[in-house]
């Protein structure tokens, strides 16, 4: 770098000199800067996973439960398989750029179903989807087919159980969905016009139904709505009667009396038979006297005839006309000799006087 400085033969009164000094490279004054431009190596990004998926993903959903179940992958793994559940809804689609969310219950578990109830808690669509490791290999995400959202749950007939509590009915039901609605119809039985219905919440659980009349029968059938749109089938009719707050003891008391009469009656009745007196006995307790045919003691029955099988022998006179002496003289000969072949014969005897 060539810089020349010229003298100025003129000075100031102060004895100062100005100089001024020319470069021929004027950069020359600038300040040496030394910049490091550093390139990153290029990279590819390809993820290759050595663990097969898992297969089949899909929902089952009943009475507002959900449970997403799966397949295990085809593959060998020295250790269990563990499987990760991840979910995203609309807000997570939308606002966050389509961002997925862990399922807490869910994180590296050994079996293939996950309860997502929690997760899933609002009425919007959900895309679902689960992976498999094994040791430290991964395998790729399996999504479910089709967003899967809550109204698509199916919903049971109600478990229902009915009973009486004084004069009242008293309603109650197991496994009711969380969100939803139970209507509980009470009716006379043969009077279903009437029926009143009663709007009762799932987390009630039990419905007390008073002021009914006592000794009537009563009907009662329910059903489970979650939106006009989502109800269940409504449970068979269950009837029976009412009775009062007093029936119970009563009804205890009535046999026990009886059960005291009945055993004091029989105890009265043995004890009577037991300890009685001959004479006494026969006073109370006539003996009928056997029939004639009952009292044979001989084993030879005769049998006695009765007046018309008696045999009947009359004695006959018969007197003949002196017309006829003459007439029947050859023909009294004959009828003699018939009479006395056929007498044996004859009932009664014939005699013949001459």
């Amino acid at each position: 770098m060539d810089c020349e400085s010229p003298a100025d033969d003129d000075d100031d009164d102060d004895g100062l000199a100005e100089r001024s000094v020319h470069c021929k490279n004027p950069s020359a004054l600038k300040p040496q800067v030394a910049t490091l431009t550093i390139i990153p190596p290029l990279t590819v990004s390809a993820e290759v996973w050595m663990l097969p998926a898992p297969g089949t993903v899909s929902m089952e959903s009943v009475n507002m439960r959900h449970t997403l179940r799966w397949r295990p992958p085809q593959a060998s793994c020295g250790t269990s398989i563990l499987y990760s559940v991840q979910f995203q809804g609309e807000f997570e689609l939308t606002v966050q750029n389509g961002s997925w969310v862990d399922a807490h219950e869910c994180q590296r578990i050994r079996h293939t179903h996950c309860d997502l109830t929690s997760d899933l808690g609002s009425d919007s669509d959900y895309n679902l989807q689960v992976r498999a490791q094994c040791g430290s290999e991964l395998s790729a995400w399996t999504e479910l087919s089709r967003p899967f959202n809550r109204r698509d749950t199916v919903l049971t007939v109600p478990e229902m159980n009915v009973s009486t509590v004084g004069g009242a009915l008293q309603v109650s039901f197991d496994k009711l969905p969380h969100t939803a609605v139970v209507n509980v119809t009470v009716w006379k039985k043969g009077d279903e016009l009437q029926a009143v219905v009663y709007r009762m919440p799932a987390e009630q659980k039990m419905l007390h139904v008073a002021a009914l009349q006592e000794g009537v029968v009563y009907c009662v059938r329910a059903q489970t709505i979650l939106q006009p749109q989502l109800q269940s089938r409504s449970t068979d009719p269950h009837c029976l009667s009412l009775t009062g707050p007093d029936a119970a003891w009563k009804r205890a008391t009535t046999v026990t009396v009886t059960v005291i009469i009945m055993a004091g009656v029989l105890f009265a009745v043995f004890w009577s038979i037991s300890h009685c007196h001959p004479d006494a006995c026969q006073t109370y307790f006539h003996k009928e006297p056997l029939p004639d045919s009952l009292r044979q003691t001989d084993l030879d029955i005769q049998i006695q005839k009765t007046h018309q099988e008696a045999e009947l022998c009359e004695r006959i006179t018969m007197v003949p006309s002196v017309d006829s002496e003459r007439q029947g003289s050859k023909a009294d000969a004959g009828l003699m000799s018939l009479l006395e072949d056929r007498s044996s014969e004859l009932p009664f005897t014939v005699e013949f006087v001459v």
